[in-house]
């Protein structure tokens, strides 16, 4: 038995609140080799979008399914806040997710207090009640190990996922409040715990499982169910979980993707997937060495009737721990059904949308572990004060060894989610994975001198994966910028529509290109216009739609348009208000506002050199702008020296400016980059016409 002197602390008021200490300096330790880390894969479609920034942006993730990656409208309220509140700042993103975790497991060590600790009904007979009684000081193991277990990583280090630690102190806290309500009966106290149970699912529907979580514990601490007193009142719960769970499924399905030639499983296929997943998941939480952001996708037609033995070994350890239960040892199946119950969202039998890459996702079992968590350290505990002082020693110091080393696990795995290069080689080197190479390969195409290599990538994903349309897309992308592969390029961009018609990016790109020749402008407008039919938001087909438009002197004014809902889709792009002002400069009366955003463009990136020619044409009517627009056609021209119409409006000014020598000399220049460029050709002409009067 542990000390006298230890045996006050655990029992003394200091000791919790100096475990949560603990909990949360472990929790920086684990995570601090992230907490700089970069915006990873999907995080962008997470973090607010500038169109959602502002308080009608708040009302858009309440009331259109559309506006957010997900429609979990607490989530995206939250990251709303907290944009308000540090920006960008990925930092902060990165330590409240890590403080949320930290809490998350508090409360844990609160709820499995409660339970272990105090009895729950008043009318338990005492026969009803567990054998055995766990040791004070058990429940802050149970979070020490949530907090450090590597496992969680993929929750805590990736922004996007704090969809698992806001949800989970929610689901925590309904718990807590609900056996509460549990013991007292009093409304309000069952009004404070629906509460956070209703924020939990709109921050994430996985949460649904809770009601039936809390039937198992109460099952667990009673030895029965009554209809009455224990089912009834969680009846507007599971209500509310089917709405929340069936309108989950419907999205994934109808507006996220999650349907389709990859979900096609039956039944029998899907069950046995789902044992397979089970044991998956059992594995990485008992030896947490190899673990990967993606996993295999496997073939599950080709693999399912392979994996009888899964289901056949759930089958004979669910029998096996129902028999357990039975001679009043109702732990072990209590820790099995809040697992595999809390797992079923991620088992196979409902489609979502990550489904397409990997059955399997660390993120995925981060609920369902806490049964786990609860399980081991009252296991441990349980034998701890049976053994004699010397074994309490050994078994003390090997649980103390674990947790460093998991400590020494979690760090290493964090370290891995500083940005999208780092983790992805992590993720292929350890399996085999089609998202994986893309998303690689994707982050390799925006450096330098990683061509070969992003190709290489593109095209083991599309090897792994030929029906991706995101893979040919980005594959395009990467042979466009290979002199030669132009026409391979514009292949990947058509295969990409062919397997998602609506795909505007692909159509945008496609557009480019085959606008580039006279003859297939007509084509281009068409598919900018069916882009932007797909995503009227995206705003890169507006611009160049308008670019083509204005062009065509009947569609001036539409091209116009274009032009202006770019600029309010993407209000601080330089090329377009440099293209919008150069348009509107040929109207004299607006020739003003055409200054204001040519100015504007070079506020926003200097480095552009057509800005600073458009600049210059807006101002050389008003002669007294000529010095300006002199030194603007001549910046031009140190980013360009072959820009011809820089050439011409210099020598222009120069003209009117009195120094002929000065215009002959841009004028002569211009010829020699083109010889056909007919107005140098014809003012030299009549440059030498007047010297000869």
């Amino acid at each position: 038995m542990p000390s006298p002197r230890f045996q006050s602390f655990l029992h003394s008021p200091k000791f919790a609140p100096a475990m949560a200490i603990l909990v949360f300096l472990l929790a920086l330790v684990c995570y601090w080799p992230s907490m700089h880390g970069e915006l990873l894969w999907d995080d962008p479609a997470h973090v607010t979008k500038q169109e959602l920034q502002s308080l009608e942006g708040l009302g858009r993730i309440w009331t259109d399914v559309l506006a957010t990656q997900q429609y979990y409208p607490v989530l995206h309220s939250a990251f709303w806040l907290q944009h308000q509140i540090w920006g960008d700042s990925t930092f902060a993103y990165h330590l409240n997710n890590t403080l949320q975790h930290a809490l998350a497991a508090c409360l844990l060590a609160m709820l499995l207090r409660r339970l272990w600790f105090r009895p729950s009904s008043g009318d338990e007979t005492s026969a009803s009640k567990p054998r055995f009684q766990i040791p004070p000081g058990a429940e802050w193991l149970a979070a020490i190990l949530f907090v450090v277990h590597p496992v969680c990583v993929e929750s805590v280090a990736w922004i996007s996922e704090q969809k698992n630690t806001l949800s989970l102190v929610f689901y925590l806290l309904a718990a807590l409040a609900y056996l509460r309500f549990y013991e007292t009966r009093n409304k309000l106290h069952y009004a404070l715990a629906a509460l956070p149970f209703v924020l939990a699912l709109l921050t994430k529907t996985v949460t649904a499982t809770l009601p039936a979580a809390l039937l198992v514990v109460i099952w667990w601490k009673n030895g029965a169910l009554s209809w009455r007193r224990d089912v009834k009142p969680l009846l507007p719960w599971f209500a509310l979980a089917l709405v929340s769970g069936l309108s989950t499924a419907w999205i994934e399905k109808n507006l996220i993707g999650a349907d389709g030639a990859g979900y096609d499983l039956d039944l029998l296929e899907r069950t046995l997937l789902a044992s397979r997943i089970v044991w998956f998941y059992l594995g990485s939480f008992a030896w947490p060495t190899d673990l990967a952001f993606f996993y295999e996708l496997w073939d599950v037609p080709a693999l399912a009737m392979g994996w009888i033995g899964y289901l056949a070994a759930a089958l004979v350890l669910t029998a096996g721990l129902w028999w357990l239960s039975r001679r009043e040892a109702r732990g072990p199946l209590a820790v099995w059904l809040l697992f595999v119950g809390s797992l079923f969202p991620a088992l196979g039998f409902v489609n979502v949308f990550p489904f397409a890459f990997s059955y399997t996702a660390d993120h995925f079992q981060y609920l369902a572990n806490l049964s786990l968590f609860a399980g081991a350290p009252a296991a441990v505990s349980l034998l701890l004060v049976s053994l004699p002082k010397i074994g309490r020693l050994l078994l003390g110091g090997f649980v103390a060894l674990l947790v460093f080393a998991l400590i020494g696990l979690a760090r290493e795995q964090s370290a891995l989610y500083v940005n999208n290069e780092t983790l992805f080689r992590a993720t292929v080197e350890r399996t085999d994975n089609w998202m994986a190479h893309r998303i690689l390969a994707w982050s390799l195409s925006k450096k330098d001198g990683y061509e070969k290599e992003a190709i290489s990538h593109y095209e083991r994903a599309i090897e792994l994966n030929p029906g991706s349309p995101d893979a040919h897309y980005g594959y395009g992308l990467m042979l466009d910028r290979i002199p030669g592969r132009q026409a391979d390029a514009q292949r990947q961009f058509l295969r990409a529509i062919e397997l998602r018609p609506n795909f505007a990016e692909a159509l945008h790109s496609l557009g480019s290109k085959i606008a580039k020749n006279p003859q297939g402008q007509e084509q281009a407008i068409e598919l900018f216009e069916t882009a932007i039919e797909s995503n009227p938001l995206y705003s890169p087909p507006h611009y160049e739609l308008a670019k083509l438009l204005t062009k065509i002197p009947n569609r001036w004014p539409e091209g116009m348009a274009h032009f202006e809902e770019a600029l309010r889709l993407e209000p601080d792009n330089a090329s377009y208000h440099q293209a919008y002002g150069h348009e509107m400069a040929k109207i004299a009366p607006r020739r003003a506002e055409a200054i204001e955003h040519l100015r504007r463009a070079l506020e926003l990136d200097p480095s552009y050199g057509p800005t600073y020619y458009s600049l210059a044409l807006a101002l050389t009517p008003q002669p007294e702008n000529y010095p300006e627009a002199v030194a603007l056609f001549q910046k031009a021209l140190e980013h360009d020296p072959t820009n011809l119409e820089a050439h011409n409006g210099l020598a222009f000014i120069y003209v009117q400016t009195g120094r002929p020598q000065l215009a002959e000399s841009h004028w002569k220049r211009a010829l020699e980059i083109d010889p056909t460029f007919e107005t140098a050709r014809k003012n030299l002409v009549r440059l030498e016409q007047l010297k000869n009067r």
